[in-house]
C-alpha cells in the first residue's frame, strides 16, 4: 500500500470530499462498500415479494395502482444500487450469483410473512420508516455514486412510509375489526422492524469502521433510538399500541426507553431460518431462470446492434 496514497485518501475523507470510482481506494474501504452495496441492492429487490403478495387482492383499484408503483419503485431502487456497486469493479452477474447461492444477505425484515391487508400500511410504515431513518445519512456518504443514489431513494421512500402510514390510519378509523387487523399488523412487524437497524453497537464487525470512513453516519444504536423516539407518537395517533410494556419516556436521557429485542431470533433469521427465508430465495432463483431467455435475446440484439454500427465505420 502506498502510504502517500492512503494519507491522501485519509485527508479527503476528514475534509468531505467524495471518493469517486477512479479515485485510489485502500482495498478494504473497496470491499466494504461492495457488501453494503450489494445487500442494498438486494434487499430492494427481495423486498418487492412480501408486498407483491398482495397487488392482485388489494381492497380497491386505487390501492392497487399505488401498491404497483411503490413495487416498480423498489426494482428501481436496486437497479439504482447495483450501478453504484458496479462501478467498484464487480459485475452484475457475481453479485446475483452471491444472491442466489445464500453467500450474500438481504434485510432479515423481508422473511416474514404479509397475512393481512394491514401488512401493507406495517411496512410502509414501520419498515420503510426504518429504511428512512437508515438512509438519509448516507446521502452523506464518502463515496460518491453511493450517495447520490441515495438521494432519489429516500424521496421515494418517503413516499412509500406516508402511504403506509395512511392505509393504517384509514383502517384504524373504520371500523373495530379493521383496527383490530391494523394492531395485529404493528404487533408482528414491530420487533423485526428494530431489527432492521442491526446488531448492538458492542456485536456490530463493520460499523466502526464504516462510521471511520463515513461511510455510515450514526450507529445502530442511535438509529434504532431515534426510530423508537418517531414512532411512539405516530402509533398514539393511530390509537394503537406498541407492543413493548417496557415502552416509558426517560426524562433524564431524554429518550423513550423500551424493551430487550430478541436477538436469538434476528441471529437465527439471518443465518436462513426465518419464517420465509427459502420461499424469498427459491422465488429470486425461479425468477433468474425464466428470465435467461430475456438476458439471451438482450445480448444478441446488442452484439448485432454493435456488428451494424462496426460495418458503418468501415463503410464511412
Amino acid at each position: 500500500m502506498n502510504e502517500k496514497e492512503l494519507q491522501h485518501f485519509e485527508d479527503k475523507i476528514k475534509q468531505e470530499i467524495r471518493i469517486e470510482p477512479k479515485d485510489w481506494m485502500p482495498d478494504d474501504y473497496r470491499k466494504m462498500l461492495i457488501r453494503q452495496i450489494s445487500q442494498h441492492a438486494h434487499s430492494e429487490i427481495v423486498g418487492m415479494l412480501p408486498e407483491a403478495n398482495w397487488i392482485t387482492r388489494a381492497p380497491s383499484l386505487k390501492r392497487k395502482a399505488i401498491l404497483l408503483a411503490k413495487v416498480q419503485d423498489e426494482a428501481g431502487h436496486g437497479l439504482y444500487l447495483y450501478c453504484a456497486a458496479e462501478t467498484l469493479n464487480i459485475s452484475r452477474e457475481e453479485m446475483t450469483e452471491q444472491l442466489l447461492s445464500g453467500r450474500a444477505k438481504y434485510s432479515s425484515i423481508f422473511n416474514y410473512p404479509t397475512l393481512s391487508w394491514a401488512d401493507m400500511g406495517a411496512i410502509g410504515w414501520l419498515v420503510d420508516g426504518a429504511a428512512i431513518m437508515n438512509q438519509v445519512p448516507l446521502c452523506r456518504a464518502s463515496y460518491g455514486p453511493y450517495a447520490r443514489a441515495m438521494i432519489r431513494i429516500c424521496k421515494e421512500e418517503s413516499f412509500h412510509q406516508r402511504q403506509g402510514y395512511e392505509i393504517l390510519l384509514t383502517l384504524c378509523r373504520g371500523s373495530k375489526e379493521q383496527k383490530a387487523m391494523a394492531q395485529d399488523a404493528l404487533n408482528r412487524w414491530w420487533w423485526p422492524s428494530l431489527m432492521m437497524f442491526g446488531p448492538n453497537d458492542d456485536d456490530s464487525p463493520h460499523s466502526a469502521q464504516s462510521m471511520k470512513w463515513k461511510i455510515k453516519r450514526f450507529s445502530n444504536d442511535e438509529l434504532r433510538q431515534k426510530f423508537v423516539d418517531v414512532c411512539k407518537d405516530q402509533a398514539d395517533i393511530l390509537g394503537i399500541a406498541i407492543p413493548d410494556s417496557d415502552l416509558k419516556w426517560n426524562e433524564e436521557r431524554g429518550h423513550y426507553d423500551f424493551g430487550e429485542i430478541n436477538w436469538e431470533e434476528f441471529w437465527s433469521v439471518i443465518k436462513g431460518n426465518g419464517p420465509c427465508n427459502k420461499e424469498r430465495l427459491d422465488a429470486r432463483i425461479k425468477a433468474h431462470e425464466n428470465g435467461e431467455w430475456v438476458r439471451e435475446a438482450a445480448l444478441a440484439y446488442a452484439e448485432k446492434k454493435k456488428e451494424v454500427i462496426d460495418d458503418v465505420v468501415k463503410l464511412s
